[in-house]
């Protein structure tokens, strides 16, 4: 018999519909957990997690503000899976002083003492997940790190007893820690399955992957968007005090210092005090201060553990710099960890505001297939999906792209003074067997963008090099890096080089919210699930920074150690360029300039070093993604 379409398909739906377990309130529907639950009338609960650390010296052990939104219907015959974000946030920041970037004679830093103001409000809703997956079964729970909000403790930037004490959350949601509610009576996760995803952007995604890598049991997987996985790298830049862009004079210490709301701040001025003498602002050495946050280390222990990693970066992301995701990824591939990535073309933003629908679609098809076990189709997605173009999406099967190798491309001068340096794909041969050098002067007060802003005229403070006009597309894809030859005598002891794209070309010049809005769950009058939509902006413009990167000569033995620079001794430097995936189109220049103070990045000491670089001893090294080409050996492949 043939049944109608309606009644046919009213049967299938029927028969999907099945728990995700028969003690879960989870419902599952054609491969997703179904809305069912109220979000207005889900039990809010605060709870403190007790740790088993005492970062504030008091002789107590830290107890975490911990607040649980979770299904009214949850309860120990009826459990859900946990979301968990924790965040130094909720208790919003305070103001703390920037060190000094103008250096006289060595970097210093600003006087500063605990806060005595009233702290600031705290406020749970800054997480999203909970007016979206509350009502499919799940519960949410917001976390405040150590000396942040209603916990105890004192920050240290994801230090040792952060992550210990992130990882007692994970503990109590799994029935092997001890909570308590305000009143002392004694809390119990009973409502849990055990089975606990952590996620958040930025800081929130460093914490997560931190508990990750201590193997806590329940922990199945991370969602990291815009993640720091090395702060050393994030603070530095081989050997060289860095800043993240837009924000001055900040270092380490600075970061505990504006989330530290907890009462009685007071209680963590040692713990502050060890922070600034421990990252070393001085010399910029990597160190163990710098070695505890270094999540890149342990990565192994996730593959023992069974714990995967929903990865997301963006490509133009000057804070948490395109380093941070590459190094993870590369990471997480050596230790064979199931890992998915999505990389988009704005800068340090949330991916519900990139990609709205589409995000939660996959974010809950990979939270589903972790926490309930559903076959939501997460093993069949691409290794990659990467944004190529605003709002354009395409799949790979690993990233740096299929195919990238890195091609050598060699520093010529000028042939007259009419035209610029050159840069030339190698191997190209040189007339003559003179050594040919040119110099330029630091010039701290003049921006890259003015440096870089008119690449035909000469100028004193950088060398500029220009390829011919490209006869196709070039497609980077991975990390370029410079070999120089130069000798310093100044101050200064940066070198900078910035990677630039010539040719008026309409390009992204920002991504910011629109006067429309969109709602991506439910809401309460206190906590909306409705935000504004980003759109990327676009304009018309000469030339395109496509990366850059930096070393401190004097780290040019390595990270770990310092060695003074010999004023006009040449030394042979190599450093990398944060990673990219960019087009240089057909008919467009590719371009690098040196440089040694880059304003907005590096410090900036008095004007007047001088760099001397031997052009016929340095060149630029370009993963580039092209056909083979027979008549060359095939390079080492980029990564």
């Amino acid at each position: 018999m043939r049944l109608l379409p309606s009644l046919a398909l009213l049967i299938s739906l029927t028969a999907a519909v099945v728990p995700a377990r028969a003690d879960t309130l989870a419902v599952v529907r054609d491969g997703r957990t179904q809305p069912q639950y109220s979000y207005a009338d889900a039990i809010r609960e605060v709870v403190h997690v007790e740790t088993s650390v005492d970062s504030d010296g008091d002789g107590r052990r830290d107890r975490v503000a911990v607040f649980v939104t979770r299904p009214r219907q949850s309860d120990g015959a009826h459990k859900v899976a946990v979301i968990l974000e924790a965040s130094p946030y909720f208790g919003g920041l305070i103001e703390a002083p920037h060190h000094p970037t103008e250096i006289v004679d060595q970097p210093r830093l600003s006087p500063w003492t605990p806060p005595t103001h009233a702290k600031p409000a705290v406020d749970y809703a800054r997480s999203n997940y909970d007016n979206y997956f509350v009502a499919r079964g799940y519960a949410v729970v917001a976390a405040s790190s150590l000396g942040t909000g209603d916990s105890e403790g004192c920050p240290s930037l994801t230090g040792p007893d952060e992550i210990e004490a992130m990882k007692a959350v994970v503990d109590w949601l799994s029935g092997r820690a001890r909570a308590s509610y305000g009143d002392g009576r004694a809390a119990r996760a009973e409502w849990s399955t055990g089975a606990v995803a952590m996620v958040g952007n930025a800081y929130n995604a460093t914490l997560a992957l931190g508990v990750a890598q201590t193997g806590v049991g329940g922990l199945k997987t991370v969602v990291a968007n815009v993640v720091t996985s090395n702060w050393y790298d994030y603070y530095r830049a081989n050997g060289g005090v860095v800043e993240p862009d837009g924000f001055p004079g900040e270092d380490a210490d600075l970061h505990a210092k504006v989330v530290l709301t907890r009462a009685r701040p007071a209680q963590c001025a040692a713990a502050i005090a060890s922070i600034e003498q421990r990252m070393d602002r001085v010399s910029g050495d990597y160190n163990g201060f710098w070695a505890q946050r270094d999540f890149t280390r342990h990565i192994d222990r996730l593959r023992r553990h069974g714990i995967s990693v929903f990865q997301i970066a963006g490509l133009s992301d000057w804070n948490a710099r395109t380093s941070q995701f590459a190094q993870l990824w590369d990471a997480l591939g050596r230790h064979r960890v199931e890992r998915r990535l999505w990389l988009y073309q704005a800068g340090h933003a949330d991916i519900l505001n990139v990609r709205r629908q589409a995000w939660l679609d996959a974010v809950q098809a990979w939270l589903d297939h972790a926490l309930y076990g559903v076959d939501s189709g997460t093993q069949a997605w691409p290794q990659v999906q990467l944004e190529t173009a605003p709002g354009q999406w395409q799949p790979y099967p690993q990233w740096p792209r299929p195919g990238a190798r890195a091609i050598t491309w060699q520093l010529h001068a000028r042939a007259d003074a009419d035209s610029a340096h050159t840069l030339r794909r190698a191997p190209h041969h040189r007339s003559g067997a003179q050594a040919e050098e040119r110099a330029f002067v630091d010039a701290p007060s003049r921006k890259a963008a003015e440096l870089i802003a008119h690449p035909e005229r000469d100028d004193p403070n950088r060398l500029l090099f220009l390829s011919e006009p490209l006869a196709d597309d070039a497609q980077l894809s991975g990390t370029a890096q410079v070999s120089v030859q130069a000798a310093l005598d100044g101050p200064s002891p940066y070198l900078t080089a910035l990677l630039v794209d010539y040719g008026e070309d309409t390009r992204i010049t920002g991504f910011a919210a629109t006067a429309q809005t969109w709602c991506f769950g439910d809401s309460l009058p206190n906590n909306s699930g409705c935000r504004p939509i980003y759109a990327y902006t676009t304009a018309s413009t000469p030339y395109q920074v496509v990366t850059r990167g930096w070393i401190d000569v004097r780290n040019r033995h390595g990270r770990e150690r310092s060695e003074a620079i010999r004023a006009g001794e040449s030394y042979a430097l190599r450093w990398a360029l944060q990673p990219g995936d960019y087009r240089f189109k057909a008919g467009h220049r590719i371009g690098l300039v040196l440089l040694s103070s880059d304003p907005g990045y590096t410090l900036r000491y008095r004007p007047g070093t001088r760099v001397s670089v031997r052009l016929d001893a340095s060149s630029l090294s370009l993963p580039l993604v092209e056909p083979e080409v027979p008549s060359r050996s095939t390079p080492t492949a980029a990564r």
